[in-house]
């Protein structure tokens, strides 16, 4: 057999074809985790479907490992591999928007701004992930929880259709029509099956949105979290947000007393605007907040709110709760109060339920779960490294007595396979193993939270 050179890849193919020799090689290379820090031997950044399966079919004959890089924004970096090739997708980045059939199709390497931008030019909007830079096809392989999941599912549960191209090069097209093993395990099982070139999304109408973010002293946390889950536990579905414990940065809505200081904080969005928003998020504005705002913004702003840029070192973890009782409200905020967390580390609690909990029987043991417990950390010191990583750690174990035993694979690093077991359910992961064995049988396709195939 003739081993192709990269002199050989780079012929004919459209895109970019980057080593470790070129300049632009540590720009291509690097992650939204500053912690990652790993040498491919080839970064072949496609153009198009035909360059993936040009890529992959060097990688074959090459004997390297593959991965593949769509936003680059997964906390364990399995994006990059050292030594070997990365199909990286972010020129596949086009998103094209059919306002009447309310459908968006969007390309495997573009971002949740691209996406959320483009279909707000027609009031229309998907769940996204909470930041802009999260990229769309990892997200939404993964599930894909965002503010607006209450109201309109999951991401993935707005799937319409993906394509793919297989580890041997075929094109494939997934859906409930087409490959309806595939589209299945699409929900949730990654990207173990394929590398993902194009999503088609289901919109909805949303003009905008109404939000509230609230700080308080880090003392009230207890008194304001346990008055923000009763409201949220008979809140309507048009209600997201989350519950926070973190650093008050330099803002114009921060008392300067508050600066720099460890503060307890909740964000309240609402799916509209007017009467009606402030009818339902009105009584939690009159807490006695010391500090915040409260705006009703287009929803692709909303998304930027949190965003934090890129080259932070990051460690996150998560735990699903079955329930949120006040002995678990207390030991949620003295974790905040007894650790010292690196900064801007924010100690998270989403609310789930809603369209969520309603949705289809995807390989999802985490729908039901009324609540999810997320330490997002992020800090700068390379010193801070093994205070950080125990610190979410330690959260995630504090909360395990109101554990539902599943966790959003997205949330998390890598874990392990009991994790990956505990994010996918012990019979949808055997049931995902059949369909990793028809289209991905010699397991190329591992640089993830890895569903081996049957044998």
């Amino acid at each position: 057999m003739t081993t192709h050179t990269e002199a050989d890849l780079r012929t004919g193919f459209a895109g970019e074809v980057i080593l470790p020799r070129d300049s632009g090689y540590d720009e291509a290379r690097a992650l939204f985790n500053g912690m990652i820090d790993r040498r491919p031997a080839v970064i072949a950044q496609c153009a198009n479907t035909d360059d993936v399966a040009r890529a992959l079919g060097f990688a074959r004959e090459r004997g390297l490992e593959v991965s593949v890089r769509g936003g680059g924004h997964g906390v364990a970096g399995k994006a990059l591999v050292d030594g070997g090739l990365v199909v990286d997708l972010r020129m596949l980045h086009s998103v094209t928007v059919d306002p009447d059939a309310r459908t968006a199709r969007v390309g495997g390497g573009a971002t949740m701004g691209e996406l959320d931008r483009a279909a707000a030019e027609y009031s229309l909007a998907t769940t996204g992930g909470r930041v802009s830079t999260t990229g769309v096809g990892g997200f939404v392989l993964g599930g894909g929880s965002g503010w607006l999941e209450r109201k309109f599912g999951l991401a993935c549960d707005n799937l319409v259709s993906v394509e793919l191209v297989t580890a041997d090069g075929r094109h494939v097209r997934a859906s409930e029509e087409e490959n309806p093993d595939l589209f299945w395990a699409l929900h949730g099982g990654g990207g173990n099956f394929g590398v993902a070139t194009s999503f088609t999304m289901r919109l909805h109408p949303l003009p905008a949105v109404s939000m509230a973010l609230l700080l308080w002293p880090m003392e009230a946390g207890p008194e304001i979290l346990t008055a923000y889950r009763d409201f949220v536990d008979s809140a309507p579905d048009d209600v997201g947000g989350g519950a926070l414990y973190l650093t008050a940065p330099p803002e114009e809505f921060v008392p300067d007393d508050l600066v720099g200081r460890r503060v307890f904080a909740f964000l309240i969005t609402y799916t509209g605007t007017g009467s009606k928003a402030n009818a339902v998020i009105g009584p939690m504005t009159r807490l006695g907040h010391a500090g915040g705002m409260q705006a009703e913004i287009p929803y692709p702003d909303l998304q930027c709110m949190l965003d934090d840029p890129p080259g932070y070192r990051n460690h996150w973890s998560a735990e699903h709760l079955r329930s949120f009782p006040d002995d678990a409200v207390t030991r949620f905020c003295e974790m905040s109060a007894d650790m010292v967390i690196p900064s801007p580390s924010q100690q998270v609690l989403f609310p789930m339920g809603g369209a969520v909990a309603r949705g289809p029987e995807y390989p999802i043991p985490w729908r039901r779960d009324p609540w999810v417990v997320h330490p997002f950390g992020l800090w700068d010191d390379p010193a801070d490294d093994a205070r950080a990583v125990a610190w979410a750690h330690g959260l995630r174990d504090a909360m395990r007595p109101w554990s539902s035993g599943a966790v959003y694979l997205n949330f998390i690093g890598d874990e392990g396979t009991d994790r990956v077991r505990e994010g996918l359910g012990e019979e949808n992961l055997r049931m995902l193993a059949e369909v990793k064995r028809r289209y991905d049988p010699d397991n190329v396709f591992h640089h993830n939270q890895n569903i081996r195939p049957a044998a």
